[in-house]
């Protein structure tokens, strides 16, 4: 089932919240704004639905965080946004394609400038047109923007399509494609926070987290990539599953330096294999919710909340704080714009004739503690 509702207008555009209810329990809710991921319900061990995503009760605190900038502590939160045109970073607001230079627009403070997740007013911050699909035996809506050319200095326009899909097995699968008109970068993904044991439950270093990699990439201080690192004896290996927080505060590890760069874990992981497969389980024993990621990505992006600041006021009208929500986002390697021609960074260059199509699922079940010896990478 799916039906939407009137959610207040941004830029002088409607905007609709639509929600997406599944027949084992799962109810999801999506706004036009952004094409974000406002909540996400999801049935508990004891029977009980519980919120897991983090997101605000009404769209004004979404437009103003979007607005504000990195003024206040907790800076653009992106809560459940579609990012893009480039989501992450890329280095000195800059890129050259086919001998070409493009200059791009910083929102960053950092020294010479970052764009991140393509820059003021990219697609998080846009109202998009919105509309129901067939899915067969689930529910399914199809969100659509075009980005013009030229829009905070990225070339060629951009035809962009999300379809959000509440699947049987209580998944929800985000299916990205594009079109462009000239050659351009790009990359897609999902910042939806995650709380297993609900939203407004308070830190997320108990939960649980096995990632399927084996390298990590270090940052400098811009959290901008500075190569390959083996995450073998280093806080960052998630490989058997562990709680976010045992290792978070290791910062006189090998690469514990990292930990203080970023606050936390605020980095890529570049995923084993190809194609399909399975990225990252998440587990909280106390609720007994499981999240599996599944990804045809060639990267995760795993980030702690690091910066949640306190002032930020959740659906359930509680506080979001430091470590209250984590993200995996499905994703190209970071500042990959800048290394084109570098054969271990995959590529993100889309030309005309060429669609890009790729796939993230979050699916959700429940399990007790016996999961926590059945999960190894």
């Amino acid at each position: 089932m799916i039906h939407s509702e009137p959610w207040g207008a941004a830029d002088g555009r409607p905007v609709e919240l639509y929600a997406l209810t599944g027949g084992h329990g799962m109810t999801v809710r999506i706004a036009t704004y952004g094409a974000a991921v406002q909540s996400i319900e999801v049935p508990d061990r004891f029977g009980e639905t519980r919120n897991v995503a983090l997101g605000f009760a009404s769209l004004d605190p979404y437009v103003a965080n979007q607005a504000r900038g990195s003024s206040g502590p907790s800076g653009v939160v992106y809560f459940g946004a579609t990012v893009g045109r480039y989501a992450n970073r890329i280095a000195g607001h800059a890129f050259t394609l086919d001998g070409r230079s493009h200059e791009l627009a910083a929102n960053d403070g950092s020294q010479d400038g970052l764009t991140v997740h393509g820059g003021p007013g990219a697609y998080s911050a846009q109202v998009w047109e919105a509309a129901p699909v067939d899915a067969g035996p689930g529910v399914a809506l199809r969100l659509r923007y075009v980005d013009p050319a030229g829009r905070n200095g990225f070339p060629g326009t951009v035809e962009n399509e999300v379809v959000y899909s509440l699947t049987a097995d209580n998944a929800l699968r985000i299916d990205y494609s594009a079109r462009t008109d000239a050659p351009t970068v790009i990359n897609l993904t999902n910042h939806t926070y995650f709380n297993l044991a609900g939203e407004g439950a308070g830190e997320v270093y108990d939960q649980w987290l096995a990632l399927n990699a084996e390298v990590m990439q270090p940052s400098d201080e811009a959290q901008i990539p500075t190569g390959f690192a083996a995450v073998a004896g280093t806080p960052f290996d998630f490989r058997t599953i562990k709680p976010i927080g045992r290792d978070i505060g290791a910062v006189n590890a090998p690469r514990g330096e990292q930990l203080v760069i970023a606050r936390g874990y605020d980095h890529n992981w570049v995923l084993r294999g190809a194609g399909y497969r399975l990225a990252a389980v998440a587990f909280d024993p106390g609720s007994g919710i499981v999240l599996r990621t599944y990804t045809d990505q060639p990267a995760v992006q795993f980030y702690s909340g690091n910066v949640l600041g306190g002032e930020l006021i959740g659906t359930g009208g509680r506080a979001y704080h430091r470590g209250g929500g984590f993200a995996l986002e499905t994703q190209h390697f970071p500042d990959s714009p800048q290394h084109l021609d570098d054969p271990r960074w995959p590529s993100v260059v889309l030309r005309p004739g060429a669609d890009l199509r790729t796939r993230t699922t979050y699916r959700f079940g429940v399990a007790g503690p016996e999961l926590i010896e059945r999960i190894r990478f």
